[in-house]
């Protein structure tokens, strides 16, 4: 069993995880991909790809080679294992997979979410050559063609009305009684509103067919048994989205659906953990929103390495007290306060350091040591917060304080 050591460690090969992969390794952190299949994620399994920007006309697996060699190019390292798990050791993250460890700085999570499948024959076959979980990536692949919806909830029900505007027909399979949907109220009303919608109750799908390309499905109802074939070019799944997040249960914060929980620069509540992709919260699961969350995380990681270093280097290690001020260029007040202070501390000569840092350039450092409002002065002794003072600072105040702590 190997044991890697690096800045970054990246679990997962999808559109975030590779994005996330360039930005890192060309900011001249190292990094390492894991990856237990091929780099790719779903969007691997796509013949045809015409929604990313700039690239009209592609296929999922030739484009995202180029993604690899793309991280590559920077230093991007790909190793193949499972993770089963990460442990936080404080300062560093140990990253377990089945065959090898990865101690890391940061780690981001980009593992994705799977379509939930059926499982019937020709699905896996057939997928990406008329077998599809996504509307917005292929509808328009159907233009005046027919086309299958499985399903009854609030995504089927939207993503087969959105597939109309491009189908002929839109032949909705349903398990319930008919008029029965598992939709909102509203929903119901506008797709049984629309001339393209047609529907198939008290059915399930028992096989897809086809040479090399969708041409048929077979039905079976779920109360006679009975079979019965339709002719379609494509048939859409929605029965739901799995994220592939269960082993991190206990690790970070999730919905209950098991959906990551990540602020806006993809922060889990983890210090020094990002999630990217599908497998967090979002409103849309798509290449173009994984790539752009991949580099919000790996940008954000970057700096919250220098951020730490830098932290633990001006004021946690130091061997004399530390007086850390809280600064912002928007604040002439606190540049005027920094001024007072230098020359005021000037008395105490080495026996103290003294430490500005600009809250605007400083998020996370600035969270850390809860500075709600500037100007803010905290001591520091044995790396340790010993004493503070918020918004009312004067010169004397600070200078009596560092008196005491000598």
């Amino acid at each position: 069993m190997a044991n890697y050591q690096h800045d970054l460690v990246i679990i997962g090969g999808g559109p975030g995880g590779l994005a996330a992969a360039i930005y890192g390794a060309r900011s001249k952190i190292s990094t390492v991909v894991i990856e237990k299949a091929s780099p790719g994620g779903q969007i691997a399994t796509t013949a045809e790809w015409e929604n990313y920007p700039g690239t009209p006309s592609t296929s999922g697996p030739e484009e995202m080679k180029g993604w690899v060699k793309h991280a590559e190019k920077f230093g991007a390292e790909f190793v193949k294992d499972e993770v089963v798990n990460i442990i936080d050791q404080g300062e560093t993250k140990l990253v377990v997979g089945k065959n090898n460890t990865f101690e890391a700085k940061v780690v981001i999570v980009s593992v994705g979410a799977e379509p939930r499948v059926l499982g019937v024959p020709g699905e896996y076959e057939l997928r990406g050559k008329g077998v599809s979980y996504c509307a917005t990536c292929d509808a328009d692949f159907f233009e005046e063609l027919d086309v299958v919806v499985v399903g009854s909830g609030d995504q089927a029900i939207e993503e087969g009305m959105y597939i109309t505007k491009f189908a002929e027909t839109v032949t909705v399979i349903v398990l319930h009684e008919e008029g029965t949907l598992d939709c909102t109220p509203v929903l119901k009303e506008r797709a049984f509103s629309n001339p393209k919608m047609k529907w198939v109750w008290n059915s399930t799908v028992n096989a897809i067919k086809g040479d090399g390309i969708v041409e048929e499905v077979e039905l079976r109802n779920i109360k006679t048994g009975e079979l019965s074939t339709i002719e379609a070019n494509g048939i859409f799944f929605f029965v739901g989205m799995i994220p592939q997040t269960d082993w991190l249960k206990g690790i970070i914060d999730m919905d209950d659906r098991g959906y990551i929980i990540a602020n806006e620069l993809c922060e889990t509540n983890v210090d020094g953990i990002y999630a990217v992709g599908d497998a967090r919260q979002k409103f849309l699961r798509q290449v173009v929103t994984a790539a752009a969350d991949g580099a919000i995380a790996a940008t954000a990681a970057e700096k919250f390495i220098h951020e730490e270093e830098g932290f633990k280097d001006m004021v946690i290690n130091q061997k004399v007290p530390v007086i850390v001020s809280f600064w912002n260029p928007t604040k002439p007040e606190t540049m005027d306060l920094n001024t007072q202070l230098e020359a005021a501390l000037e008395q105490f000569g080495d026996k103290i350091k003294f430490v500005k840092i600009d809250t605007y350039r400083n998020l996370r450092i600035s969270r850390k040591c809860e500075v709600k409002d500037i100007p803010t002065v905290v001591f520091y002794k044995d790396g340790q917060i010993v004493d503070r003072l918020d918004l009312k600072v004067e010169v004397d105040q600070v200078v009596e304080k560092i008196k005491g702590l000598l």
